[in-house]
């Protein structure tokens, strides 16, 4: 897969986990995801359709970096999971892909996203696009991961 296709995702995140919550991540080696199951205990999960290609990006969390965007972010702890927590996914998913939309559109690539789903529990499953590659990219910060995974077609 083209990096000029998966660095406006790279770029977003690290934004929006820099500007809205005051915290800097590093990326670890990308790599081709094998299997369906997230890696993160809650995933937020969008399509991606353009003239030329089509895909998919999701999210994932792991439940000590939501904690702590949750935090940070709101200005208040949280104790445990809960639906504002769920919200705030498909929030910073919306983020996320805005702030890539935008790089894309720079690059002459505009896409249409649909409204982010919401996928939660241990072990939940990512369906991306069938028989196709799907690059799983990880986010290591001091309190937890978040873990991107890309698939698109052209």
């Amino acid at each position: 897969m083209d990096v000029k296709l998966i660095n406006p995702f790279v770029e977003s995140l690290l934004e929006v986990t820099e500007t809205m919550a005051q915290l800097s991540g590093h990326i670890g080696k990308a790599q081709l995801k094998v299997g369906n199951k997230s890696h993160g205990i809650v995933s937020g999960y969008i399509r991606l359709h353009s003239p030329n290609t089509n895909g998919s990006l999701s999210i994932s969390f792991s439940e000590a970096a939501l904690l702590a965007i949750y935090e940070r972010m709101l200005g208040e702890p949280l104790k445990q999971l809960d639906d504002s927590a769920y919200d705030l996914v498909g929030e910073l998913t919306n983020m996320v892909c805005g702030g890539a939309k935008r790089r894309f559109s720079e690059q002459g690539l505009d896409f249409d996203l649909a409204t982010p789903d919401v996928i939660k529990g241990d072990g939940h499953e990512l369906n991306h696009l069938d028989n196709q590659p799907v690059v799983l990219l990880p986010f290591r910060y001091e309190m937890g991961e978040i873990y991107i995974e890309v698939c698109l077609n052209r």
